[in-house]
């Protein structure tokens, strides 16, 4: 909408807002006379409160006596003398205020004033904080975002207590109008990151922005690359984490998820839990975690790899039974790998997608009941359900990695039942290629973990003490940039 300017005359406002809002059944106006002046209040009911505008604001407006009033009298009066909760500055534009309607304030127009003025009354109905749903971390902070922005920057401010806490406020350029929020502190966070992604963000054009997704395509240097730009989290204790280590975090109107900017690899690996518990048991289960993501990404290509073209590595009495469980089913290897572990996505997603009340039942039952008879009738092996379901599993232990860790798979099978260990060779290197030629806003995505060296045992492969910790802390701008 153009930024057309407002009339002095009350009745033609109060006409274009009819005319532009007339099929809206929650449009609100009502025509009121205070201090003598005709003025008019325009709302949204459920999104604002009149019983709200009328204790704060009307009430106290009718008993002001206020000599020779007209209407830029009186907004200049109630800007800079009365204790109206309203904006510190009046609305010239139809632009602002249509957004300070949709944003649930309630407007104030005047006659003979070609200026409106915005009171406070907003009463969203919104979701209470609750726990969050994908991340399973046991100690620490249980609050996650909700879905109003507004919230979301209150529960970050709740952990800064500081004045370097910094959130600004933006409107996309959507159809919707939609606000995202850039929270972060201003003494670690380097400036030319913090200027880099508002200038990135504030020239995206998309029809709609529902989720801090949305922008994690326009924020990646290769296209092509698989690996994630971001990395995302639903708690408010990991968001204000990354916070203090000079990240950026993204919070978008409607999402109670954050995007968290810049990202390394070594971060997917990383819970809250590693630091409440102790150095040795966090560092151990990291470990256990980087074991899981190369299970679930090269486990089966391997297998694949052994079987069709390197037997000779087999022990001889393992060989011989994947030899007799091969020979009874008729579709060779790769197909078979292929077949089971598409199987087992299908199961997976049919239960992330079904009711609540069922999902745990389809995909149980689902598992069971198709590799059971999968087996029993022959069509696929014993050791190959095997695999296929470790390698499921163990994509589990690293959530934030779920469809790199599935599409990587699919590729090395496909690799290693065409060319065998130089296929499974090249898609390692490809891999390895993608993470090192990643550079978020120009910074080394595998930091600590390359170049190896104290950071990496600090609180990259594994996590010191906290004593260690404390003493040489970590911010995203103290290391060398690219």
């Amino acid at each position: 909408m153009p930024e057309k300017k407002l009339s002095s005359s009350l009745e033609k406002n109060i006409s274009y807002l009819n005319c532009i809002f007339a099929a809206s059944s929650d449009f609100y106006t009502k025509q009121v006379t205070l201090s003598g002046v005709p003025c008019a209040i325009a709302l949204f009911t459920g999104i604002s409160s009149p019983e709200k505008l009328w204790i704060m604001a009307l009430d106290a407006l009718q008993k002001l006596d206020i000599p020779s009033p007209n209407g830029d009298a009186l907004l200049n009066y109630l800007l800079t003398e009365s204790a109206v909760p309203a904006d510190s500055s009046a609305i010239a534009d139809w632009k602002d205020l249509i957004e300070k309607l949709a944003n649930g304030m309630s407007v104030l127009m005047l006659d003979g004033c070609d200026r409106a003025l915005a009171v406070s009354t907003q009463e969203m109905p919104q979701r209470a904080v609750g726990q969050p749903n994908g991340e399973g971390d046991i100690r620490g902070s249980q609050e996650a975002f909700t879905e109003l922005l507004r919230n979301n920057v209150s529960l970050l401010r709740r952990q800064f207590r500081t004045e370097t806490f910094v959130a600004e406020i933006h409107t996309a350029d959507t159809r919707t109008g939609t606000e995202y929020a850039l929270c972060y502190d201003s003494e670690f966070a380097p400036a030319e990151l913090v200027a880099a992604l508002r200038r990135k963000l504030q020239a995206v054009r998309i029809p709609v922005l529902l989720d801090t997704a949305y922008f994690a395509s326009f924020l990646k240097q290769d296209k092509l690359n698989l690996l994630p730009a971001a990395a995302y989290t639903e708690r408010t204790a990991t968001a204000a984490a990354r916070i203090c280590e000079g990240k950026v975090v993204i919070l978008v109107s409607g999402s109670p998820t954050a995007m968290v900017v810049p990202s390394f690899f070594s971060e997917h690996f990383v819970s809250l839990d590693d630091y409440a518990s102790g150095a040795v048991f966090a560092g151990m289960i990291r470990i256990l975690k980087y074991l899981a993501f190369l299970l679930s990404v090269f486990g089966p290509a391997l297998y694949v790899m052994a079987v069709e073209f390197a037997p000779e590595t087999i022990p001889i009495k393992l060989l011989a039974r994947l030899a007799q469980a091969e020979a009874a089913t008729p579709l060779p290897l790769v197909l078979e790998v292929l077949c089971i572990t598409l199987l087992l996505e299908i199961v997976r997603e049919a239960g992330l997608r079904a009711p609540k009340s069922i999902g745990h039942t389809v995909s149980l039952v689902g598992a069971l009941i198709l590799g059971e008879t999968a087996v029993s009738a022959g069509i696929v092996s014993t050791p190959v359900l095997t695999m296929a379901a470790a390698a499921t599993v163990a994509t589990l232990a690293v959530p934030s990695l779920y469809e790199q860790s599935i599409l990587f798979r699919f590729i090395l099978i496909l690799l290693a039942g065409t060319f065998g260990l130089p296929g499974v060779a090249c898609g390692a290197v490809v891999l390895l290629s993608m993470a090192c030629g990643t550079e978020p806003f120009g910074y080394n995505y595998l930091y600590p973990l390359v170049p190896p060296g104290r950071a990496s045992w600090r609180d990259g492969v594994v996590r010191a003490i906290w004593s260690i910790l404390g003493r040489k802390g970590y911010a995203v701008g103290d290391h060398e940039r690219k």
